[in-house]
């Protein structure tokens, strides 16, 4: 780490300890580091409401943007069924529980390196 820079493997785990302060459930790490170009790392997890998918995003970015982190952008937010938040080196993916059954995207990556989060 470079001047205090975030190593991407940090901004993971600051973007999951922000889905634990929100009680996310079903966290998972997917290091993609070696599949893909685009990111680095996914982290996915799920809310039991549209209202707990906004609140887990809301958390991630103040957690981010406490520490000069900002994101690239962000997507699906309004109906909190999949909110997308693009940190560049780490994606973040917030699922209503339904949602993210029907996308399965640790099924769809099954060859990354999963990391299971409580």
């Amino acid at each position: 780490m470079e001047g205090g820079a975030l190593t991407p493997k940090k901004l993971a785990t600051l973007v999951v300890e922000a889905a634990q302060d929100t009680k996310a459930l079903d966290l998972v790490v997917l290091d993609l580091s070696k599949l893909t170009s685009f990111t680095d790392y996914f982290v996915i997890c799920s809310g039991r409401s549209d209202t707990q998918v906004r609140s887990i995003a809301d958390n991630k970015q103040k957690k981010l943007n406490a520490n000069s982190r900002y994101p690239l952008g962000m997507e699906g937010y309004k109906k909190g069924w999949w909110v997308l938040l693009d940190f560049g080196d780490v994606v973040a993916h917030i699922f209503y529980h339904e949602t993210r059954d029907y996308y399965n995207l640790e099924k769809l990556w099954s060859d990354a390196v999963i990391t299971r989060h409580s």
